[in-house]
């Protein structure tokens, strides 16, 4: 196993050095949390649905149809397997930002005319939940954005006050996407379950990575990414709980395909390989989990041990080891991630990176505003190595030490002066 193992990671690493230009030195891949490789595998699995076994999964009269539809239940057997659920509580979508969208809309229309306009949130979740969330207060609706603590995690308390009679739904991310920040899903769906209240998680970064029963934490919706385990972008499935039924209107009007959740013509091959990457995640989980943490592991304590002010973001008692987000004080993280070309690397979500804000996820857990702009995210995956891990300590060790002495504020903290002593002025 561990032998097919490397072959993959080979070929995975030659399938990315395709794309860089000849003669240039291939980069490091630690960027996980942004999207994965695809799998070898996963490909494999595609590619007849692409060539021979291209009908629509939706004729019924011929063979080609049947064919196609016989491969995407297959698929969607595959993805209920994976988190314990039924295979007709499985919704195929575009990708996890469509299913946070058909959740939270989907669910708050529904409600609304029972009287039900409340939603409740976390100010650390993904871009698409909040905009959703903003888009319903716009529609007339009520939105509780919950403040986390320094960790990154919800207050249970805080978020048992905040459910009233009108509360329709609570969405809260399973696993941060720039902290790794696991958040307590079970005690989640049980107080939502005793309050009569849907419950709805953000699994894109959890799937696959930690095991998730529904039935046991008590998730009635959930959103899941098929290129964030290793398959294909444009494919993402939303789990909707039918036993106790959860009610949600659909969000695209067309063939009432998806058990009218999701009109249009269900895209066979992308179904077919996420169907896959969840097998394949459902079956190497413990693999990839001791790979992931070793890794993990090696490469905080390598950084930390060799460099002082490194600061981890996030509850590291609770956190996803595979998503290790650092702050490297008096360095720049702009110019530090600049020095790092040969590995690539973020500052933080790639719905956002394009942006010079610091991290709104960071700043929701008081991070100030210069650790907030020297933090830099490594996302360590299946794929990767640990020559790849030692490479990045080295060079984050000596570019950091570099970039340190240019910077004045390295100097004064050098010399034992306390800099939020200084009253800084402007001219």
């Amino acid at each position: 196993m561990l032998k097919g193992r490397f072959l993959l990671r080979a070929i995975a690493r030659r399938t990315m050095a395709s794309k860089i230009e000849p003669g240039a030195p291939q980069p490091i891949y630690l960027d996980v949390q942004a999207t994965s490789p695809m799998d070898p595998r996963v490909v494999d699995a595609m590619l007849p649905y692409m060539i021979n076994d291209f009908g629509n999964p939706h004729s019924r009269t011929h063979s080609y149809g049947w064919k196609a539809e016989e491969g995407v239940e297959q698929a969607r057997k595959y993805v209920a397997d994976l988190i314990k659920a039924d295979p007709r509580d499985i919704v195929f979508t575009s990708g996890a930002t469509e299913s946070n969208n058909l959740a939270i809309k989907g669910v708050a229309k529904f409600r609304k005319q029972s009287g039900k306009n409340h939603i409740i949130t976390l100010q650390t979740e993904h871009k698409c939940v909040l905009d959703s969330c903003r888009y319903l207060e716009n529609e007339g609706f009520k939105v509780t954005y919950l403040p986390v603590d320094k960790g990154g995690m919800v207050d249970m308390e805080q978020l048992e006050q905040s459910i009233t009679p009108e509360t329709c739904l609570v969405s809260i991310m399973f696993v941060n996407n720039e902290i790794g920040v696991v958040q307590p899903i079970k005690q989640i769906g049980e107080l939502c379950r005793s309050k009569g209240v849907y419950f709805h998680t953000d699994a894109a970064q959890a799937t696959g990575k930690v095991p998730i029963d529904v039935n046991d934490l008590k998730i009635d919706l959930m959103s899941i990414s098929g290129h964030k385990i290793y398959g294909p972008k444009g494919a993402g499935a939303l789990y909707v709980r039918r036993r106790p039924r959860v009610r949600v209107e659909a969000q695209m009007s067309g063939g009432g395909q998806e058990r009218g959740l999701r009109s249009g013509t269900v895209a066979a091959p992308l179904c077919i390989g996420l169907g896959e990457a969840a097998r394949i995640a459902d079956r190497e989980m413990e693999m990839d989990k001791a790979h992931v943490e070793r890794l993990s592991r090696m490469l905080i304590d390598g950084i930390s041990e060799k460099l002082t002010h490194i600061i981890r973001n996030g509850d590291e008692k609770h956190a996803y080891p595979g998503c290790v987000n650092l702050s490297f004080a008096y360095v720049e993280g702009e110019s530090l991630l600049m020095a790092l070309k040969s590995i690539a690397l973020s500052s933080g979500s790639a719905c956002t990176s394009a942006s010079l804000e610091p991290s709104y996820v960071l700043r929701a857990i008081g991070s100030e505003e210069d650790l907030a702009h020297s933090s830099i995210r490594f996302g360590l995956g299946r794929f990767t190595t640990e020559e790849e891990v030692k490479h990045t300590i080295d060079l984050c060790v000596r570019e950091t030490e570099r970039l340190r002495e240019l910077s004045p504020l390295w100097e004064m903290v050098q010399e034992g002066i306390d800099l939020k002593s200084i009253q800084w002025t402007q001219h």
